[in-house]
């Protein structure tokens, strides 16, 4: 977590802000100013902190409140919008006994934070979201530790309360990490090999691992996580807009039955000066942009070189060398052109 504060509003638990400080160097203190002490680093404010609050859930990522449960609730309430937005926020009281995961517990990051707190504190830790009290799948956090993003989180709620009371949840995954739940699975979860098998299970919901579209049907009764796994290649014009790379991918990754989500990267050959509508466009998809010189992509093996774009670029293939080349895996999506000026390829990375 990048930015945490810890806030205190008692003498006492300016004390153990400042132990706990020691421990976690990178967070912030912040007390009221009446409190002001020399000896001790931190942000003095002035204002009331049921003020100061509205600045702290804009501001900072986790907040650290070593003060009762009950005022930290009061406090934050005007501030609540939803679990996707609001921080992580943990509750320490003023022994330093109990830390508790008061919001925020599985997107937040609040759970493995006051865990964290506790164990270096020495204090009881108190986490009461159902999946860790009962030792199950985290249905909302699946992959997330790899950046696996879940297609449509509207069945979440729905598939979290199955799984913890404990109804027959089926898994089918074709792609991405395989280590994501490193403990044994829960006994009402089962594993199957196919998507036949799944949807012939009497399993009242599922969770599917892959980066291919999913049958419509299917989707509705399931949580759908997309792996990284997808790299697509992209060769192009210095003028090629950033409007025709993504209009064209995703018709690219619609036409092949892919999902959008998965992918990774968008990799091309470095030009003497960047394609600005290559840079927009990854900008656009929050994917980072990679790019290789001609000579690199000269000697990857391709399908279906060209002798145009060797003559115009010193390689026989942009699109589909850089694809392999970057996922070190293999296309499933040979050379697609949209003349006159862009051809997309998509490789698998293997896992």
């Amino acid at each position: 977590m990048d930015k945490v504060a810890i806030l205190a509003i008692t003498k006492n638990g300016i004390k153990i802000a400042s132990t706990i400080k020691q421990l976690f160097p990178g967070w912030e203190i912040l007390a009221p100013s009446k409190f002001q002490d020399s000896a001790i680093s931190a942000t003095w404010y002035e204002e009331q902190t049921s003020v100061k609050m509205a600045e702290l859930f804009r501001k900072f990522d986790g907040l650290v409140c070593l003060f009762s449960l009950g005022a930290v609730i009061r406090l934050i309430a005007p501030f609540l919008k939803d679990k996707k937005t609001d921080p992580a926020v943990i509750v320490i009281d003023d022994k330093a006994s109990f830390v508790i995961s008061a919001l925020s517990g599985h997107l937040g990051g609040a759970n493995e934070l006051t865990e964290e707190i506790a164990k270096k504190i020495g204090a009881t830790p108190v986490v009461t979201t159902a999946a860790d009290v009962n030792k199950t799948i985290p249905v909302d956090l699946v992959g997330r530790e790899f950046g696996w993003e879940i297609e449509d989180d509207s069945n979440v709620t729905r598939i979290s309360a199955l799984m913890v009371n404990e109804e027959k949840i089926g898994i089918y995954q074709d792609a991405g990490e395989k280590n994501w739940w490193k403990s044994e699975l829960p006994k009402n979860v089962t594993i199957y090999q196919s998507i036949e098998q799944l949807t012939q299970s009497n399993s009242k919901a599922y969770l599917i691992i892959s980066d291919r579209i999913i049958d419509e049907v299917i989707a509705r009764n399931s949580v759908i996580y997309r792996p990284k796994t997808l790299v697509a290649g992209i060769g192009l014009h210095g003028d090629t807009s950033k409007e025709k790379i993504k209009e064209c991918l995703s018709l690219t990754l619609a036409k092949h039955n892919l999902g959008a989500k998965c992918i990774a990267r968008l990799v091309s050959i470095k030009k003497p000066k960047d394609v600005q509508g290559l840079v927009d466009a990854a900008k656009d998809m929050q994917v980072p942009l990679e790019y290789f010189d001609r000579e690199e992509l000269a000697k990857v093996t391709i399908p279906n070189p060209s002798q145009m774009v060797e003559a115009y670029e010193g390689t026989p293939s942009v699109s589909e060398a850089a694809a392999i080349k970057s996922s070190g895996g293999r296309l499933v999506v040979e050379k697609q052109k949209f003349p006159p000026d862009l051809t997309i390829a998509i490789a698998r990375i293997e896992k």
